[in-house]
């Protein structure tokens, strides 16, 4: 395995996105990932589509979408964690991993034998990572958390979706579940920060992250806004809070990205669309002045946009370097010459499907370059292997194991 943590061993307890998220990019890092899942049905994104994975034939396969998105790179073990010798397997597992990623209820895993403190009874030096909806600790630690409803409680809910009094208003939550995502990069930081730690001191620890100190961790600029006035800010739809123009503008023929970031692309701007008197202003001159009077200056701006297709305005407004670009959805996306140019769509070998294609890492090292060998696996498949060669289970004590359905 290529990359630069092909030293480092993953064993994921965890499911859905978050944390599965988190070893997707540990593995296309290089780390050796070994997925646990349930016996007979595994993590549960498996099952959430359509749209599933298309074998040869075009007919689905047990693949779903879903499950394909986070999962790539690792090895996939079925043990039953419920049953003593499952629980024992986990901690042999555990005795040869630098890193552990779970994201059960708090105290779900003691019952088990499988908490922090037993595992790093028998390795202490391990990276416990433990990600749940509220923390482990707190009025809300034992609740249940989902992404969807921790944008609306961490405040993302309240600056996405069309502003009050237009057509449409009311809160949205973000198309992708950004949440869980950002809990999973978090994670990966997190985690190799600990190790750094431990390589410096010897000296394992578990990480206490949660979904919602997440979600208000990266509220960013718009938290630092509340903070500085006192003021929550509101819902603008695809403007920004202290920018303008920076917003989705209409053409002609329908919607284009406009972002000037600075007086003097907005300047450029103006000599474009013909509103040289508007940049001469001293009402709009600066961002400052352009944000306090965005009620009236949009407007105008909009006035402009209309008389041309959109582009039109990309072309001048690139050929400017002001800032623009357009509204794709996902075919465009991955059509765009620049996203098929940088090898954005990966595909891979699949042992039902004959090819998959995901959406690689978007990182890029020029000495440690990233190899993706490993498919999403398919349930279980790699239990024989993992166990043979991490734990040196013989055949016969491996296929007992699966009379018995602890694997």
């Amino acid at each position: 395995m290529a990359g630069p943590l092909a030293h480092l061993k993953v064993l994921d307890l965890s499911r859905i996105l978050a944390g599965p998220w988190a070893s997707q990019v540990l593995a296309d890092f290089g780390a050796e990932v070994i997925k646990v899942e349930r016996p007979g049905k595994g993590d549960d994104t498996r099952h959430w589509g359509p749209p599933y994975l298309k074998d040869a034939e075009g007919q689905d396969t047990a693949e779903a979408a879903y499950y394909l998105s986070a999962n790539r790179g690792k090895k996939s073990i079925t043990v039953d964690i419920t049953q003593p010798r499952g629980q024992v397997l986990i901690r042999q597992l555990a005795e040869q991993c630098d890193i552990l990623l779970e994201n059960y209820k708090v105290g779900g895993l003691e019952k088990y034998g499988l908490d922090y403190a037993s595992i790093k009874a028998v390795n202490p030096k391990i990276i416990y990572c433990s990600i749940t909806g509220f923390g482990q600790s707190g009025p809300y630690a034992r609740r249940a958390g989902y992404d969807a409803m921790i944008q609306g409680m961490g405040g993302l809910m309240s600056l996405t979706g069309v502003p009050e009094g237009q057509p449409g208003a009311g809160p949205q939550k973000v198309g992708v579940a950004v949440a869980d995502l950002m809990t999973g990069m978090y994670a990966v930081s997190g985690v190799l920060a600990a190790v750094i730690h431990r390589d410096r001191t010897g000296e394992g620890q578990q990480i206490d992250l949660a979904l919602l100190d997440t979600q208000v961790a990266w509220l960013a600029n718009q938290a630092q806004n509340f903070l500085t006035s006192g003021k929550s800010p509101q819902r603008q739809g695809t403007a920004h809070p202290n920018i303008v123009p920076y917003q989705a503008v209409p053409a002609s023929d329908g919607y284009f990205m406009l972002a000037v970031g600075n007086d003097a692309q907005f300047k450029k701007f103006c000599e474009i669309a013909g509103l040289q008197d508007v940049a001469a202003d001293p009402d709009y001159e600066t961002n400052k002045a352009r944000v306090q009077a965005r009620e009236v200056l949009v407007p105008i701006i909009e006035r402009a946009t209309r008389t041309q297709p959109a582009a039109w305005w990309l072309e001048k407004l690139s050929d400017a370097h002001v800032p623009c670009g357009p509204i794709n959805n996902l075919e465009q996306v991955f059509a765009d010459p620049q996203v098929q140019y940088r090898g954005m769509v990966l595909e891979q070998d699949h042992p039902v499907a004959g090819k998959v294609k995901t959406v690689r890492n978007p990182l890029g090292f020029s000495s440690s370059p990233l190899a993706y060998d490993q498919a999403p696996p398919t349930l279980g498949e790699h239990t024989d292997e993992v166990l043979a060669d991490l734990l040196s289970l013989g055949s016969d004590e491996i296929e007992s194991l699966k009379r018995d359905g602890v694997v």
